[in-house]
């Protein structure tokens, strides 16, 4: 009688264990597969101007040039469409940097929501790239911006609980 009941854990556990493979097989098909940033075509044709010469005298070796990132989406039932456009990929390093250069009608408040904003579709769009260089053209400056894991359980110094 007790092989029996060794026979029927084993089969409940190895029940259990396809289960949770099949699910976790079904999950990993159906989730979408993110831009490599490696398979990105660049642009060729890259055009002289004061940005290239700031982030060539800061050690960035540009690659591409303006590109244009299509996009569309679907809402109630009708297609809307919408582009982003990247001045520049630059690369340090090994590792590779989409470029926005500043607009004199834009000017950037340099706060966590205005950040948000204005750059996360762009690191969102190529998760494989190191971060976004923001090229001050007034001040002469290149701001490096990453999105970083967050681990904290405060948002503005009060607990969500």
């Amino acid at each position: 009688m007790e092989g029996q009941y060794d026979t029927i854990v084993i089969g409940v556990f190895a029940v259990c264990l396809i289960v949770w493979l099949f699910l976790g097989l079904r999950s990993w098909l159906n989730r979408p597969i993110p831009v490599s940033f490696a398979e990105l075509r660049l642009n060729e044709n890259i055009q002289d101007s004061p940005a290239l010469t700031l982030l060539e005298a800061n050690g960035y070796d540009v690659i591409g040039g303006k590109m244009k990132v299509p996009l569309a989406f679907e809402a109630d039932n009708s297609v809307l469409y919408s582009r982003l456009f990247i001045d520049y990929v630059a690369e340090r390093q090994d590792a590779r940097y989409l470029v926005k250069t500043s607009r004199r009608r834009q000017p950037l408040e340099r706060s966590g929501p205005a950040i948000r904003d204005r750059f996360l579709p762009y690191l969102l769009l190529y998760p494989g790239c190191e971060g976004l260089l923001y090229v001050d053209l007034d001040d002469s400056d290149i701001m490096v911006i990453r999105l970083i894991d967050y681990q904290e359980d405060v948002y503005d110094g009060e607990d969500l609980d």
